[in-house]
């Protein structure tokens, strides 16, 4: 075993000479947060879906946090659609499932963190810890940013037997 001393880009930059200058959603960002809740019935059928949060398309996401009530054996994949509003794609999936992946909300819970749920060995299948620094869309792996917002969503993914109510905090910094 090797004793590593280890820098991450921003403590490099700042420490280089000259000092090179981070880009600041990611030193000392200023920290927002969209919140929503929506309501899903008791015959909500897989595929339905619930946007929950708008964000911008360069924000830097922070954190996604679920909170529902026990939704009788539904389940969620928890990801981005282009919203209503951009011209031409009338609110398309980005990718469906970029946070959370069949997340069960047939228990109720509170703030679950999401965030990395659907990739958390990091490869590359949705929101890794190398995506941390990005802005959504260089996140989501587009090639240019679209301007604009996301839409946070949930999709389900086995139908819900019970009502209840879905809330999401996106926290993020632009």
């Amino acid at each position: 075993m090797a004793v590593e001393l280890v820098k991450s880009t921003a403590i490099t930059n700042a420490d280089a000479t000259p000092v090179v200058l981070n880009n600041p959603s990611v030193e000392r960002g200023v920290l927002r947060e969209m919140v929503g809740s929506g309501e899903l019935s008791a015959t909500a059928s897989i595929a339905s879906i619930v946007r929950l949060a708008r964000v911008p398309s360069n924000a830097r996401i922070s954190r996604v946090l679920l909170s529902n009530d026990a939704i009788t054996s539904a389940a969620a994949d928890v990801g981005v659609y282009y919203p209503q509003t951009i011209g031409g794609v009338a609110g398309a999936v980005v990718d469906v499932d970029f946070f959370g992946s069949a997340v069960s909300l047939a228990a109720a819970a509170v703030h679950t963190d999401v965030t990395h749920e659907a990739d958390p060995a990091d490869a590359g299948v949705g929101y890794g810890h190398a995506d941390v620094a990005k802005p959504l869309w260089e996140a989501l792996q587009l090639t240019a940013d679209p301007g604009g917002y996301f839409d946070i969503a949930i999709t389900l993914t086995a139908a819900a037997t019970a009502a209840g109510t879905v809330a999401l905090k996106a926290q993020f910094v632009q």
